[in-house]
């Protein structure tokens, strides 16, 4: 088992490698040319560079994924292709991509995709709290311990 995060805009690196290294489980971090650090460099953690085409890291990600890995990601696209190669998908804000909320979720994103297209506004995402983070921490522990 390995863990691949779509770690342009992920804002629980951190905790994602410091949990992951309490089990022992290595951490690729996908993420553009643009978002280059020397950083990445720690134990137990790969860094995949990309291109920054606009899903560059999740055609990346999807040529490393194996069936039972762990995928962290806010994008529902790469989270579908994720569950559709028997992934376990979660979301920075704490929460797991089931074949039971996918649809809806990109239904939603279609949606807002369309009124924004004809030139409406629509709201963005709310802003990560640490709330949000504590909540990623934990499901990411239980999702670590169900899957060992």
């Amino acid at each position: 088992m390995n863990v691949y995060v779509d770690a342009d805009a992920c804002p629980v690196k951190k905790t994602i490698i410091t949990i992951a290294r309490e089990f022992n489980v290595p951490v690729t971090l996908v993420k553009s040319f643009s978002h280059f650090s020397h950083d990445d460099d720690q134990p137990g953690v790969e860094t995949v560079y990309v291109d920054t085409g606009a899903e560059a890291a999740d055609y990346r990600i999807m040529q490393l994924v194996q069936q039972g890995d762990i995928i962290i990601t806010q994008d529902y696209g790469l989270a579908s292709l994720g569950l559709s190669k028997e992934c376990t998908v979660l979301h920075h804000k704490g929460f797991t991509y089931t074949e039971h909320n996918i649809d809806q979720l990109l239904q939603s994103r279609y949606v807002n995709a369309m009124a924004r297209k004809s030139g409406k506004r629509t709201k963005g995402p709310k802003a990560f709290t640490s709330e949000d983070e504590a909540k990623f921490r934990e499901l990411f522990r239980e999702t670590l311990e169900t899957l060992r």
